[in-house]
This record gives C-alpha cells, structure tokens and sequence, in this order.
C-alpha cells in the first residue's frame, strides 16, 4: 500500500513562536475550502489536538516517535489521514528539538523526515528585522535530509516591518508563505499545564478557531500551501489497522481460575469479536475533567471486542449500563475537584466497580480521582493515597518496565510513557507498584490493587497493542 496524501509539517524554532495558532488556522481555512483535512500532533500532547479536531471536524492523532517507536509513525499516519486530501502536522517545541538525551528521537525534524514531508517553518519576528535572514539560514541548513520548503512570519508589526524581513530573507531562497499581524484576539488562555482544553471553553473556543481561519486565510498564500504539500514523497508500507495490530500481537496469558471454577477453554479466539446487543461495555471517562487521551486506545479497546462508552464524572451519577472495566485517563481533576467530589453518586458507583474487582485502568488525573482524596476533597477513595497540587512541575519521557502483574500488563512488559503534571500522591498501604521507571533516577511508580492499574505514566497503546486485549479478556473473566 502506498500512501500519497498531500501533507506538510508546521514547524517553529522555539516554542511560542506561533506553531498552534497556524497549524489550528490553516486546517480551520483548508476544512473551510471544502477539503477533508486530517490533522496531526508531534509529540504526546493532548490541549492541541484538541483545538485540531475543532477546525477539522476529525479526531486530532499524535505522532510520538518515543511512545510509538519511529516504525509506526508512518503507518499511524496513514490511518489518520485515510480518505482526506490533505494533511497538516503541527510540530512539537523547536524543529530539532526531541527526547532529552536521545539526538532527533522524537523531534519534529525526524517525524517529518519519516512522513518525506515538506516543513513550513513559522517564525516571531516581533523583536528581529536582518537577523530573520540568519536564524532561517540556520534551521534550512543544520540537517539536509528536513526539507523547509517555507516560511510563516508571524507577529509582524507594520508593512515596513514586513519589507525588511522579505529583503533580509531573499538571500536565502525560501519562499515567505505568509505574513500574519499581532492579533490578540486569536491567542488562546493558558495556566498550570499550558493551553485551557477545547471542551472547557465552549463558544469562546469556536470563536478563537474562527479568529485563527480568518487570519491564515488572509495573511497565507493558501494555494502554496496546498502545491508545497503536494510536493511530500509518497509513503510505503499499510495503514495502521487496530484490528490487524491484535492479530498479530501475542495473546494476553490466560486468567488464573477461581478455586472450583471451570478451566479456561485454551482454543478460545483473542482476536477482535463482533460487537452484540449485550456486548461487554468498557466505560471512559470524559468531559471537561478528564480530556487526555488517544484516539488508539479506544480503537484497540473496540477492536478487541469491547462496547466503548464514554460518560462524564463531572455530570453522570451512575456508570453506563453493563459496564464491565473503566479506563480514566489524563485532565484536570485538579481545577474540577468540587465538582467530582459532589458527584458522589457517581464516587461510590466507580468505587464499587474497583472492589468488584473490575478492570480499571487510570493515567494522571485517573489516579487522583481514584485517590481518598485530592487537595482535602475526598475521591472515590478506590486507593488509600492522597493527592493535591504541587508548585513542582513534574515532565518528561520515561522507560518504564511493569513490575506487577496487573489487569493491563504481565510483569516485565517494557513500555514508554509520559509524565506531565503538577500534583504529588501520598500513597497509603495495600497497593503493589505498577512501574519500574528510569529516569530521572531509578523508582517505582503507580498502584497495582486487584483489578486496579492506577499511575502517573501516559502510555500509547499502539506501542503494545496486547495492553488493549489484556483489558478486554479481564473485563470479560472478572
């Protein structure tokens, strides 16, 4: 299969040059033109793709090449972008910069050299004339194999100011696609862990997309955008397919019986299963509280024979009916702890599911809903641990290995992960560890409780695809 979706990578010297803003504008102004757009995020961030979704009208996927691995990159997009006419991939921090420690592991310039895609380099030019001309030079040149094949001058004051940078930047011979002017009205809230989420602003969101269109549309050469992304090599090899991806994978080991309990059948298949009336429901968490997560996993979860409905703790006073395993991911209890701890309906419903011994799985913000209590506020108390906020900000890649057997790894499964959050937890007793993390130093991380599987770590179940169908089978024997 050969993938040859017109495709450009967005890309910035440093972050806060104005990456979100034109990637989010130009989907937003493509989607407006009539073409079905598929929009991508470097690295494992969330807020983002969000906001992609909001101008595109389809889901926002990442591409981590540390998560991931490099191999799947290609194939993750490929999936992404099926049946789109173009595709924009807005970079992560600067163009070269990646994992601490790794060389390009996880840059944007490697990402875009694995999608043989063309770079358009966006620049904040608000305290620089000449000098443009130097910093360009510098990022086309450091690595020959990242082809910028333009640039977005973004912040530029007046049209004097614009004649400068167009003379300074025509000794380098890349093409200035656009120009774009200080616009308050199109930059987007921030606090503790960066950008307010799409689905906690609402109408104020939409409007802050239109803005972004508008500005792209009037400040680009759009049809150079679209010539510039037609020019990206095409792609070898399939599509990432959930369903394919669980075939392959080795099967989970089989659930230890009950004393007195019938032996497990061995010839029972562990593939993808259709979906019946009276499927197995794997709830997940959503809403404004819980926002973090990847499209994958509830591909993988669905593929394996799951029902996947998603409910809202902020809102929903009881589980979907039939639910059999919870996933909670990553968001921001933190700012919603009131409104989760009034949900106590909702509270004892998931706390009783975890002392059924259900299957849940909880990333970062799941952990401390499932914690006794976040910043004095009790929880769901499915943990004997406390959690509340912290002035530190704890960030970055991690190589982890499982340390417990639990609902969604054998002991020994090396998988990465992620860490971005400003919260510590106070464990209690009664919970083995989930991870062994290297990195900063050597420690344990996370909960292990009976059907529990609660940490810190971010993972991309894409990586280990057998995590998916472990869940479902526990869901299905628990």
């Amino acid at each position: 299969m050969v993938s040859s979706v017109p495709r450009l990578v967005v890309a910035a010297p440093s972050s806060g040059s104005g990456k979100t803003t034109v990637a989010t504008g130009l989907m937003a102004a493509l989607t407006a033109r009539g073409l079905a757009v598929s929009p991508h995020k470097v690295g494992p961030d969330y807020i983002d793709p969000g906001y992609h979704a909001l101008a595109t009208g389809r889901v926002g996927r990442n591409l981590d090449a540390y998560l991931c691995g490099p191999d799947l990159i290609a194939p993750l997009f490929a999936h992404g972008a099926d049946g789109c006419d173009i595709a924009v991939v807005e970079g992560v921090m600067g163009l070269y910069d990646g994992a601490a420690g790794e060389g390009e592991l996880a840059s944007t310039a490697q990402v875009a050299k694995l999608l043989r895609a063309p770079v358009v380099l966006v620049v904040d030019a608000s305290s620089q004339s000449r000098s443009v001309a130097a910093l360009v030079h510098g990022f086309v040149s450091w690595d020959p194999e990242v082809r910028v094949g333009g640039v977005i001058l973004n912040k530029v004051a007046s049209d004097r100011h614009e004649g400068l940078l167009r003379e300074a930047l025509e000794s380098v011979g890349v093409p200035v696609l656009g120009v774009l002017r200080r616009a308050a009205r199109v930059e987007t809230p921030s606090r503790h862990l960066g950008l307010v989420p799409v689905a906690e602003r609402g109408a104020l969101a939409v409007e802050a997309v239109s803005a972004m269109a508008a500005q792209v549309a009037a400040g680009c050469d759009l049809s150079a955008l679209v010539a510039l992304a037609r020019s990206a090599g095409a792609l070898a090899g399939a599509a990432w397919d959930a369903g394919e991806v669980l075939v392959s994978s080795p099967p989970p080991p089989l659930p230890v019986p009950s004393p007195g309990a019938a032996p497990p059948d061995p010839h029972r298949p562990f593939g993808p299963r259709p979906r019946t009336p009276d499927g197995l429901v794997v709830a997940v968490a959503g809403g404004a509280a819980f926002t973090f997560s990847y499209a994958e996993h509830a591909e993988l979860l669905a593929a394996a024979g799951a029902e996947v409905v998603v409910f809202d703790p902020l809102r929903d006073e009881e589980l979907p009916e039939g639910t059999a395993g919870l996933v909670v991911g990553g968001g921001f209890p933190e700012v919603y702890a009131s409104e989760l701890s009034a949900n106590e309906a909702l509270r004892e419903a998931v706390g009783g599911l975890a002392r059924g011994g259900a299957p849940v799985a909880a990333e970062c913000a799941g952990l401390l809903y499932l914690c006794r209590e976040l910043d004095g506020l009790p929880m769901c108390g499915v943990l004997d641990a406390s959690a509340s906020m912290s002035e530190r900000l704890t960030l970055g890649y991690r190589d982890a290995v499982a340390v417990t057997d639990s609902v969604l790894a054998a002991a020994g499964t090396r998988m990465r992960g992620h860490e971005f959050h400003r919260t510590v937890v106070e464990p209690g007793a009664g919970e083995e560890p989930a991870w062994g993390v290297r990195a900063p130093g050597r420690r344990v991380e996370g909960f292990v409780q009976r059907g529990v599987h609660a940490s810190y770590l971010h993972t991309h179940w894409a990586s280990e695809p057998g995590v998916a169908r472990r869940f479902v089978e526990r869901c299905r024997t628990s």
